[in-house]
């Protein structure tokens, strides 16, 4: 095939391709009364962990999704690094729009958004650091399951901590007998 042959055959095929998905698109948004995904803001049908949200410029299926995609980048970018300016646009928009104190939060503004090892918990955590340079940490999954509810099994579970309160062993490292020689 020559390739003048290839790129009318291209010409062709894109403008059908347009064509399949803006009617895709204005039947989504007849259904959904012809609001735009940012007058939408949040569409729960009422399931746990389904509905849609729109966070930042994008737009979720549902909390599982958006937490998939949150995880993903706790998981993904290294410690103690500014996220870049699309991930810190997403994160804001999720503190903004999930958080019970937010105003508290961000303060007079986030300069930046890292991931860093929790000293509490020993694991990765998103951290933001403030204009003034203090630094706060925040749970994404709280944030979401304030946007829309994530299924039981994903929610946090409040009283995990129990078991290690109060008297949990406090007798040091182990069992045994005992030091030979005392």
């Amino acid at each position: 095939m020559t390739n003048e042959v290839a790129s009318e055959l291209a010409m062709e095929v894109e403008p059908q391709v347009e064509m399949a998905v803006e009617p895709e698109r204005a039947m989504e948004q007849e259904e959904e009364g012809g609001k735009s995904s940012e007058e939408q803001g949040v569409e729960n049908s009422g399931k746990e962990g389904m509905g849609r949200a729109t966070v930042g410029p994008k737009t979720f299926g549902s909390s599982v999704e958006m937490f998939d995609y949150f995880y993903k980048i706790l998981h993904s970018w290294p410690t103690n690094l500014d996220l870049n300016k699309y991930e810190h646009t997403m994160l804001l928009e999720l503190l903004k729009k999930g958080h019970l104190e937010a105003d508290r939060k961000i303060g007079k503004g986030v300069k930046a958004f890292q991931i860093r090892f929790h000293p509490q918990f020993k694991s990765r955590c998103f951290f933001l650091i403030r204009e003034d340079n203090s630094v706060d940490d925040f749970s994404f999954r709280k944030c979401i399951d304030h946007i829309l509810p994530l299924p039981e099994n994903m929610q946090i579970k409040h009283d995990v901590n129990k078991a290690f309160r109060g008297k949990a062993g406090g007798r040091g490292r182990g069992g045994g007998r005992g030091r030979a020689g005392k």
